[in-house]
């Protein structure tokens, strides 16, 4: 009898990616990928084209999940057609519209509360909002709201729009508390009532494609991540791509009134308390144009400084900021002299800003009840040896760097394999190969140095 095959999607803002793995041991046996169109809104045609042109791999499996961006809203008529393109969780148009809300309706404690999290221009609330002060007549046409993973299931061959709980929690309009949608909060963005998918249970099947293979739930990015890397309770992810993120799987729901933590619901009925950096990896590459290396000489760089980048500080703020919230701060490097003035410890603060910014982030899942055990660190900036080495001093754990690997897609596979299996929990996957790093002390006063100059620039 042939083995079972899984199909895991990662749709995200740049392209659709698919991995194809045995059901049994998450083995991926072919992958194929297609581009999206660039920019901050995205018809929905277009995430569909790409997963047509993966196509052939898809459909080989025997089940298939999507995970993708989190937040997009897809705005659809009475016949099922979107209205307009989707706005994505990277335009921030609607920032007007998400301070707004918060005031309208009972303060920032109110809304953590109720949806977990306190509304950012990322989440899709605020977006109907915007949509409904500029653009009134898509509005008044729109009567369901969907996400994107919700949408390309559906296309797929579900007989219903369907989301899962993790994507459905950066919504702003469902409680991961509850499990419930807060309609009253949808209908004050919009202006009317609209119909939000049906919440799906973990793991389960909830139809099939046209050539017969058994549909997961699918979930947002993060969630599909979290799935992938089999995160348990102590586990901390950092993750270093253009953005940073810092989340941690959880049995008890987040809700933090300064919104520095988005208190998600996870895939598999537990909750993702996450925290979001505007700067990560780009905090490297502009380290590189600024000492006229590439990114490999930066990190043999960073590494011949001593710790301290000998009293220079980098404040790594430099397109503005989310976490904290300083939407028009910029860069700060403190602490030059003529006898610091060097490439290597230009290089050194960069990575310890990057650290520290990070760890900052870690702090506050820390102050919602997470207890770091150990720090998983993926994404592109895991790449960079110097932020391996620095990594366990200044996050202060001991840090696992798995192997590059299509997580969120992998996630998203896993959960088709439990959709497939029909099984309580999803099937236990062997860990991804991973090297392991510790340091024998903290850099204590790196994070010093770091806070004194974060909290002494609060408007730059």
């Amino acid at each position: 009898m042939p083995e079972s095959l899984v199909a895991g999607v990662d749709s995200s803002t740049q392209s659709t990616k698919v991995v194809l793995c045995r059901a049994d041991d998450g083995a991926v046996v072919a992958e194929a990928s297609a581009p999206h169109p660039d920019g901050t809104e995205c018809h929905p045609d277009h995430w569909w084209s790409a997963l047509s042109q993966v196509r052939e791999v898809l459909e080989r499996a025997d089940a298939v999940s999507v995970a993708a961006q989190q937040h997009g809203m897809v705005a659809l008529d009475g016949a099922g057609a979107a209205v307009r393109p989707a706005l994505l969780w990277n335009d921030t148009r609607s920032a007007p519209q998400a301070r707004a809300l918060v005031e309208e309706l009972g303060g920032a404690k109110s809304w953590a509360e109720r949806t977990g999290s306190v509304p950012l221009a990322s989440f899709t609330v605020t977006k109907l909002r915007w949509m409904a002060e500029h653009e009134p007549d898509y509005a008044r046409r729109t009567e369901r709201v969907m996400l994107p993973h919700d949408w390309l299931t559906l296309r797929l061959g579900a007989p219903e729009p369907v989301t899962d709980r993790g994507d459905a929690s950066g919504t702003g309009y469902w409680s991961p508390a509850t499990g419930a949608y807060l309609p009253d909060l949808l209908r004050a963005a919009l202006g009317h009532d609209a119909e939000p998918p049906r919440v799906a249970a973990p793991g389960e099947r909830v139809g099939e494609t046209v050539w017969g293979a058994a549909l997961g739930p699918g979930t947002g990015d993060n969630m599909g991540a979290a799935l992938g890397l089999a995160l348990e309770p102590g586990d901390v992810v950092v993750s270093i791509g253009t953005s940073g993120t810092a989340f941690a799987v959880t049995g008890e729901p987040a809700a933090d009134p300064s919104g520095l933590v988005a208190g998600f619901a996870d895939a598999t009925g537990r909750f993702l308390p996450l925290v979001c950096t505007l700067n990560a990896a780009r905090i490297l590459s502009a380290a590189a144009e600024m000492t006229g290396t590439a990114l490999d000489e930066l990190s043999a760089l960073a590494l011949a400084a001593e710790p301290g980048a000998g009293g220079l500080t980098l404040l790594p703020y430099l397109d503005g900021e989310r976490t904290p919230d300083r939407p028009d701060a910029t860069g700060v490097l403190a602490g030059l002299t003529t006898s610091n003035a060097t490439r290597e410890n230009v290089a050194r603060a960069a990575v310890e800003a990057l650290l520290c910014s990070l760890a900052d982030a870690v702090d506050h899942l820390a102050a919602q009840g997470v207890r770091p055990r150990r720090t998983l660190l993926i994404g592109g900036g895991a790449r960079a040896a110097a932020v391996r080495t620095l990594a366990p001093a200044i996050l202060g754990t001991p840090v696992t760097v798995p192997e590059p690997a299509e997580y969120v897609a992998l996630g998203a596979a896993r959960q088709a394999a439990w959709a497939l299996a029909g099984t309580p929990g999803p099937p236990a996957w062997p860990a991804p190969p991973a090297t392991e790093h510790t340091s024998e002390h903290t850099d204590a006063e790196v994070r010093a140095r770091y806070a004194a100059l974060r909290d002494s620039a609060p408007e730059i």
